[in-house]
């Protein structure tokens, strides 16, 4: 199969993308977070292509993308009036709401729940894909499964070339990171995954917010989730990684003093003359968390080498979307984290 890279600043782009996805045809999107492997999400064997494609666990839901908060009526039921709350204030936006799917929507794509996630990307040109297509379009991150997600058109090249219709080229994805879920199907508002609208965001609105376990440490592998993200290593490169805590100084010393030829440094570019002759790898700046959340997985990308060792991580602390970037480093990792501080 040629897989077509297509112009996001073509004019007859959104239909030609569009009609392959009528066709059952696997077409990667840009979005603000990062790119999509699409499908028509109604369309089962469309569907069943993604996880195919990906390599990805039958029981990972999809999400879908949808063109507003008009059409969450159309594949949901039972919509509480905080989901119309969060679509007007955060969407489009990185936001994907949890909400009980209509039987319309095949269990493949819910990974057989009787829940569906749903979002509103915030890309102008994915949206008129939707439109023009007349279905949501099912689409996780681009990448194969547990690797690092894909930013930009030429990281879709490169886990598929050959194997999908087409990519929708629409330059670095703004966020970086995946968008955030919030199951609103409880009691209580849960927070599944973390990203670009910030637990405190959804707490403006909600006015409460559990946050699940699946966001700070590893579940069971046994475990039924909701969404995507939230059970299986993601976002890794082949080697290990290990997540470095506690100053500057002092994570610097601890990693000087085990690391080994083979190995390498994923760190803040202000730490970037602390590790000298250690390999490493600025993907951001400590000042600007919006940088680490835009550069990570580029950077975990070209550290996705067989020949090195293992890496060590730079991780930020605090909340906002630095807690995203936490949880990305930290499931990248598989929550394997020493405590610079605590080493005598």
């Amino acid at each position: 199969m040629q897989t077509l890279l297509l112009s996001a600043r073509e004019p007859g782009t959104p239909a030609l993308a569009a009609e392959l996805i009528k066709r059952g045809e696997l077409v990667a999107i840009p979005t603000e977070t990062v790119y999509g492997l699409g499908a028509n999400g109604l369309d089962e064997a469309a569907v069943a292509k993604i996880f195919e494609a990906k390599g990805r666990p039958q029981d990972n839901p999809l999400i879908l993308h949808i063109c507003g908060p008009e059409q969450i009526e159309l594949f949901c039921h039972h919509i509480p009036q905080k989901a119309y709350d969060l679509a007007r204030t955060y969407w489009p936006g990185p936001l994907t709401m949890v909400l009980p799917a209509r039987d319309s929507v095949p269990r493949r794509t819910t990974a057989g729940l009787d829940t569906v996630a749903v979002r509103c990307p915030d890309n102008a040109v994915t949206r008129e894909i939707i439109r023009l297509s007349g279905v949501p379009i099912a689409a996780p991150s681009a990448n194969l499964s547990g690797k690092p997600s894909t930013t930009t058109a030429e990281h879709v090249l490169h886990d598929h070339d050959g194997r999908i219709a087409a990519v929708v080229d629409g330059g670095p994805c703004r966020v970086g990171v995946e968008s955030t879920i919030v199951d609103l199907t409880e009691d209580r508002p849960r927070l599944l995954r973390p990203g670009g609208i910030t637990p405190e965001q959804l707490i403006a609105v909600l006015g409460d917010l559990v946050v699940d376990k699946a966001v700070t440490a590893q579940i069971d592998k046994d475990a039924v989730v909701k969404a995507p993200g939230m059970k299986y290593r993601h976002y890794a490169p082949a080697e290990p990684v290990v997540i470095v805590s506690g100053s500057r100084e002092k994570a610097a010393a601890y990693i000087h003093r085990h690391f080994v030829p083979g190995d390498r440094v994923l760190c803040f570019q202000e730490e970037l003359p602390l590790y000298e002759g250690c390999a490493p790898l600025a993907y951001g700046r400590e000042a600007d968390v919006n940088t680490l959340s835009a550069g990570l997985f580029a950077a975990l990308r070209e550290l996705d080498d067989p020949s090195i060792h293992q890496v060590y991580a730079r991780c930020p602390v605090g909340g906002g979307v630095a807690y995203a970037v936490q949880n990305r480093l930290k499931k990248a990792a598989a929550f394997h984290i020493v405590d610079a501080e605590a080493e005598v």
